[in-house]
């Protein structure tokens, strides 16, 4: 059967229409991911996280030693919490009482009272006790002797504090001048080579007057040892501090009025790395007939000292501000003054019995006078 004439168009037409149909297919299919595509890349930024500010919390401790009071203060800081440091606290109390047995005139078992009991004879010392007696010398020398270890021969005369009479009375002139005979350190004989130490014939010594600035330098030390670089020692009136407080103030001690009520502060010195000793007629004293007796014998006359009521030294090491500031208070304002001046990186306030207030030169700007020191007896 012979087909239209039209047949050739119909099937060129069906053939165009095929293959549109099958391109249209084409293009609605998804081209396949090679395989081996890598997944859409992760960013590798850090999240950004809320930082914690750490706040440093204080940290104390009180105790008796020594005849007073031991304080410790310190702040935490990252890697240093609140136990740390009181573990450091106990540290620092155990080289206290260590060195406190050592050197006490109070006890029978200590080194200086093995000194005291055999006078003329040589008596080996531990490096410690030894230390603190040949700073004890080298403070006399350096203050014509008004600061003399060897004024322990007086103390039955002179009784303070706790060992002080009901009603206390000051002794005779001639009860004195038979015992200051034997008040002379230069009589005191040392060999260092072999930590011995000799006392002459009727001598007693008494570190009561350095060995406090000593121990808080060694409890500082402990303190240091132990990871804490920001702190304050005190010891009585024997203080150290290191380094700042938090954000970088320095510490700030406050120097007792001598007539106020405790805990009364006419000025306040600050401390970085430095130390300060105050000595003053008021901490250990009694008044008798109008006139005021206390524990800082001027060994020259074998009475209290008048010239002062109370010295505080400032000095980088609490044993140096300890050896000078008795020896300043005996001279007075003038000497004292160019005493401290003589020393390095030393200063002084002073009170003398007028009420007059000395302040050293190298003192100047770290004193804050708070107000006049009370007047009185």
């Amino acid at each position: 059967m012979l087909l239209p004439r039209k047949v050739p168009l119909l099937r060129a037409a069906l053939a165009l229409w095929l293959g549109t149909f099958v391109h249209q297919l084409g293009c609605e299919q998804k081209t396949p991911e090679p395989i081996d595509a890598a997944p859409p890349r992760a960013s590798h930024a850090p999240k950004r996280q809320r930082q914690t500010k750490f706040e440093s919390s204080k940290v104390e401790f009180s105790g008796p030693a020594m005849g007073t009071n031991v304080t410790f203060v310190a702040y935490t800081r990252p890697g240093l919490d609140e136990r740390a440091v009181r573990a450091a606290f106990d540290a620092a109390l155990g080289e206290v009482e260590r060195l406190e047995q050592l050197m006490s005139s109070w006890r029978s078992d200590s080194e200086v009272s093995r000194l005291n009991a055999a006078p003329g004879s040589f008596v080996t010392d531990s490096p410690e006790t030894l230390q603190v007696v040949q700073k004890g010398i080298w403070a006399g020398s350096i203050s014509d002797g008004t600061f003399d270890i060897t004024f322990q021969a007086l103390s039955p005369l002179w009784k303070f504090g706790d060992a002080g009479d009901d009603i206390p009375k000051p002794p005779s002139a001639a009860e004195v001048a038979r015992l200051l005979e034997h008040v002379d350190y230069e009589r005191i004989e040392v060999r260092p080579e072999t930590r011995q130490v000799k006392l002459g014939i009727g001598q007693r010594i008494g570190l009561g007057g350095i060995a406090k600035g000593y121990i808080v330098d060694a409890a500082a030390r402990a303190l240091q040892r132990a990871g804490v670089s920001g702190f304050l020692v005190r010891a009585g009136g024997d203080l150290y501090g290191a380094g700042t407080k938090p954000g970088g103030a320095p510490w700030v001690a406050g120097i007792q009025d001598p007539r106020g009520e405790a805990n009364d502060y006419f000025a306040t010195l600050q401390l970085e790395d430095h130390a300060f000793s105050t000595a003053g007629d008021y901490a250990r004293s009694y008044i008798h007939e109008g006139k005021r007796y206390h524990h800082i014998i001027d060994p020259r006359t074998g009475f209290p000292a008048t010239a002062c009521r109370s010295v505080t030294v400032w000095a980088k090491s609490a044993l140096l501000a300890d050896a000078v500031d008795d020896g300043v208070f005996i001279l007075g304002p003038e000497r004292g003054l160019e005493l401290v001046e003589s020393l390095a990186d030393v200063g002084a306030v002073i009170v003398d019995r007028n009420n007059k207030v000395w302040v050293s030169r190298r003192l100047q700007g770290k004193v804050s006078l708070l107000h006049d020191p009370t007047p009185g007896l």
